[in-house]
C-alpha cells in the first residue's frame, strides 16, 4: 500500500489503526512476510493483491485478514479510503475467546480459504461505528484504555466473522467440522506427517472415508491438501530464510533433499533454486 496520507493511532507498539485516504496506482514487486496480525478494510478502491502466492482481485468494500508468516504483495491498487488494524499475539490471542473469533478461528491462521470478506450496507455501518469508537479510545487518557481497545477489536472481529459466515455456502455441520479438524491437524503436523493414512488414523477414519468426506464438500483431495501446505511453507522458507534447499527439506520432514526437489518441482514446475531466484 502506498505510504501516502496515512494517519496512524497506536498503543505501545502492540496495537495500531491506520486511516488511509489517497488515490494512487502503485506496484509492489517484492513480496513481504507479515510479522503481525493485520486486518485491511478497503472501503473504496480496487486492485490485485497476492497472498501466499495466490492472486486476488477486489473492488470496493472488502475486508481481508493476514496472519504472521503469510506472504503479501501488491500487483496494482487504486484506493480512496482504507483502514489497517495491526496487533501482536500478546494483545489479543492470549485471551480466551469463542473458537470462531480466536486467532486460530474463522478469519486468521487459515491459509485454506479465500481471505476476503465483503460486508453489506448494514454491516458496513456497524463496522464503521466500531472503528469510530476505536479512534476515540486511542486518543483518550482515561483508565483501562488497554481493556477498552481490546474490546473494540473483539467487536470488530466478531462482526467480521458474522459477515463471513453469512456468505458461506451452507454445508452439513459434521462435514464442516471434519474439514476444520483435518486442517488443524495438518497445520500442526505437516512438517512431520505427510500421508493421508497418518491423518486419517488420528481422526479415527479410514483414508477412503476421509477422501469421501472431502468429495462431499467439494474440496481438493486430502493428499493434495497436505501437499499444498508443505509447498506453501517451502516457498516461504526459500524466500525468507537463508537456509539451503537441503536444510529446508529436512525441516519439512524430507530425509532426501533430492526427493524434496522433485516433489517441489512436480508441484510448481520449478526447482527450489529457480523459484528462489525469481523472487
Amino acid at each position: 500500500m502506498a505510504e501516502q496520507d496515512i494517519k496512524k493511532y497506536a498503543y505501545k507498539n502492540i496495537f495500531s489503526l491506520s486511516v488511509v485516504q489517497f488515490e494512487k496506482a502503485c506496484v509492489f514487486n517484492k513480496p513481504e512476510q507479515v510479522d503481525a496480525y493485520s486486518i485491511y478494510w478497503i472501503q473504496k478502491g480496487k486492485g490485485t493483491y497476492n497472498i501466499d502466492f495466490e492472486s486476488y482481485d477486489f473492488q470496493d468494500n472488502i475486508l481481508f485478514f493476514l496472519s504472521p508468516g503469510q506472504v503479501f504483495s501488491i500487483d496494482t491498487e487504486k484506493i480512496n479510503t482504507a483502514y489497517k488494524i495491526t496487533f501482536v499475539r500478546d494483545f489479543y490471542c492470549i485471551q480466551t475467546h469463542d473458537k470462531e473469533v480466536a486467532c486460530n478461528g474463522v478469519l486468521f491462521n487459515n491459509v485454506y480459504k479465500t481471505p476476503f470478506v465483503k460486508p453489506c450496507k448494514r454491516d458496513t455501518q456497524k463496522l464503521q461505528l466500531i472503528l469510530e469508537g476505536l479512534i476515540e479510545e486511542f486518543t483518550t487518557t482515561e483508565a483501562a484504555q488497554y481493556d477498552m481497545l481490546q474490546t473494540y477489536l473483539k467487536q470488530f472481529i466478531i462482526h467480521a466473522v458474522r459477515v463471513q459466515k453469512e456468505h458461506q455456502t451452507i454445508k452439513k455441520d459434521e462435514e464442516t467440522k471434519l474439514f476444520k479438524d483435518f486442517s488443524i491437524l495438518v497445520e500442526q503436523n505437516f512438517k512431520t506427517l505427510h500421508t493421508v493414512t497418518e491423518y486419517a488414523n488420528r481422526l479415527g477414519l479410514s483414508p477412503k472415508s476421509l477422501t469421501k468426506h472431502f468429495n462431499k464438500i467439494g474440496n481438493q483431495t486430502p493428499s493434495d491438501f497436505i501437499k499444498n501446505r508443505i509447498i506453501l511453507e517451502a516457498k516461504r522458507q526459500l524466500i525468507y530464510s537463508n537456509d539451503s534447499v537441503k536444510q529446508i527439506a529436512y525441516k519439512l520432514g524430507f530425509n532426501d533433499a533430492a526427493y524434496f526437489t522433485r516433489f517441489f518441482k512436480k508441484a510448481t514446475l520449478k526447482s527450489p533454486l529457480q523459484f528462489k531466484k525469481e523472487y
